[in-house]
Formats: structure tokens, C-alpha cells, sequence
């Protein structure tokens, strides 16, 4: 009993064990229930391993499926090889000719108008292959700098199976701007210079009636000498070459005959442009665009 006269409260256990003796039973011990720690959910590890087991089974099939692709194409491609036996074309630049080359003398802003003849051969090597060829754009530039020196279009063709093909281009610009301190370096008027040519078309192989998707190529010719067109010479004076026939004496008869009509000679003369003839072997490269890159 307390100091304040209340009889103090039992535990639970003192009380549960004397609820059951005054029910005439035996005490009963409180225990404390044993903890036993819970592991995962079996559904959610039998989740967990087969998705990883599916993620691998994919990778494996995607990589199975690639290598496939690759041996398949690598036997279409030897077997393509060995029974065809392709070569690429080749492209021999023959003449290259300056008909007109002028270049103002502003010191700022200098403009170029000029007119170039280019010819070259394009040979056909293959025994069964036909290439089909879209428009060519040909630009030429000065060799040192890039200067431009204009551009020209020259229809595709279909070149066809130990065939050589003749293309003839005139490159021209009028009045082009061009950098004044690279220009007046690398164009001459009088001498040689060098530069060089490049024709940019699309590709494709015919064998058959097979015919395989066009890609871009870039024929490349370098080493190119080319001289400016000699001035015409001013013309000289017309010289008369008067011929006169002298009388007989006046005691003989005498016959009179007029004299002959003036022969004029003119001594000017026009040279034509020279043409430079040349035999470079001219590179032909494959251009694979990616995106916005071209390689």
C-alpha cells in the first residue's frame, strides 16, 4: 500500500498469475516472443532473376545475329569478288588549256574571269561490271592557295564494260572575287602555274540486271601546269608593194600596159592559246557522307 493510502498496481504478470491461482489453476510465466528475421518475398527474387536471365538471352541472340550477318556478307562478298574480279575506273587528265585569264588590279576586292579546257579519259577496266554515272560538277583551283578558278557540269554517262570514255569540260568564272594576296601570288600572267581539277559525281555498278545503290566519288587530279594565253601581237602598218612597168622608147611602137593593182601585205598574226598536254593519272576516291560529314 502506498503512503497516501492506495494499494499500489500490479504488473501484468503478478496479475495474470494471481487472476489464475484465485481460479484455482498454476501460475503461468510471461515469455517474450522470439524475433525471427523475414527474407525476401519468393515472387520478387524469381522476378528479379528472370529478368536478368531474359536481359542476357537477348544480348546473346542480338550478338548471334550480327556475327551471322557478318559471315553471310563476308561470303557474298568473296564469293562476289572471285567471280567478277573488280577493279575501280581510272582517269587520265590528257590536255588542260587556258583560253582566257584576266584579273582586275583592285588591291581590296580583285575579280577573276578566266576560261580553262580540261579533257580526260575514263577507262573501264572491268570485264562484266557497268558503272552508271550521275552529272559531274568539275571545280579547278590553284594548286598553292585554292584559289578558284571556276566550275563546269558535265552529263552523267553510262560507261560501260573495257570501254574508254572521252570527257571534255570548260571550266569559266566571271568576275570572281578572290583573295587579293593569294591570287596575285599563285595566278601568272606570264610562265606556268599550277593547279588542280576535281569532279564530283555519284557511282553505281550494273551486273546484270543487278544494279547496286549509287555512291558518291571524287575523281582527283594534281600537278597540273598550265600557262596564261599570250597577248595578241599589235598589229603592224600595211605596207603597199607598187610595181611599175617602164616605157618603150617613143621612136618604137609601143605597147602600154596599166599598171598592176597594189599587193598589200598585213604582218599582224593571231597566236592561238597553247595547249598543254599532259598525263596525269588522277585519283578516285570514295566520299561516304555521314550525317553532316563527308569522308
Amino acid at each position: 500500500m502506498s503512503s497516501n493510502g492506495k494499494p499500489n498496481p500490479q504488473p501484468p504478470a503478478a496479475a495474470a498469475a494471481t487472476n489464475g491461482a484465485g481460479a484455482g489453476g498454476p501460475p503461468k510465466m510471461y515469455q517474450r516472443p522470439i524475433y525471427r528475421p523475414q527474407g525476401p518475398a519468393k515472387g520478387r527474387r524469381g522476378g528479379r532473376s528472370s529478368c536478368r536471365f531474359s536481359c542476357c538471352c537477348c544480348f546473346f541472340w542480338a550478338v548471334l545475329v550480327v556475327l551471322l550477318l557478318a559471315l553471310v556478307a563476308a561470303v557474298a562478298g568473296g564469293g562476289f569478288y572471285l567471280l567478277y574480279r573488280p577493279h575501280r575506273p581510272a582517269f587520265t587528265l590528257s590536255v588542260a588549256r587556258v583560253n582566257k585569264l584576266s584579273l582586275s588590279s583592285s588591291a581590296t576586292a580583285p575579280a577573276l574571269t578566266d576560261s580553262i579546257d580540261f579533257t580526260l579519259t575514263a577507262k573501264n577496266p572491268n570485264k562484266k561490271l557497268v558503272y552508271l554515272y550521275d552529272d559531274f560538277t568539275v571545280t579547278a583551283a590553284t594548286a598553292a592557295n585554292a584559289v578558284p578558278l571556276g566550275e563546269a557540269t558535265v552529263p552523267g554517262f553510262l560507261h560501260e564494260a573495257n570501254n574508254i570514255t572521252v570527257i571534255k569540260a570548260t571550266v569559266t568564272a566571271a568576275a570572281l572575287g578572290v583573295d587579293p594576296t593569294a591570287a596575285s601570288s599563285d595566278i601568272k600572267k606570264s610562265g606556268t602555274f599550277a593547279i588542280t581539277l576535281d569532279l564530283e559525281t555519284k557511282a553505281g555498278v550494273k551486273v546484270g540486271g543487278f544494279k547496286t545503290k549509287k555512291i558518291g566519288i571524287q575523281v582527283h587530279c594534281d600537278g597540273i601546269k598550265v600557262a596564261a594565253p599570250a597577248p595578241a601581237p599589235t598589229p603592224a602598218k600595211k605596207k603597199g608593194v607598187k610595181l611599175t612597168v617602164a616605157k618603150a622608147p617613143s621612136k618604137a611602137p609601143s605597147a602600154v600596159e596599166a599598171p598592176e593593182p597594189s599587193a598589200a601585205v598585213d604582218d599582224a598574226t593571231t597566236s592561238p592559246p597553247a595547249a598543254t598536254t599532259v598525263a596525269r593519272v588522277c585519283q578516285v576516291r570514295i566520299r561516304v557522307k555521314i550525317w553532316k560529314w563527308t569522308f
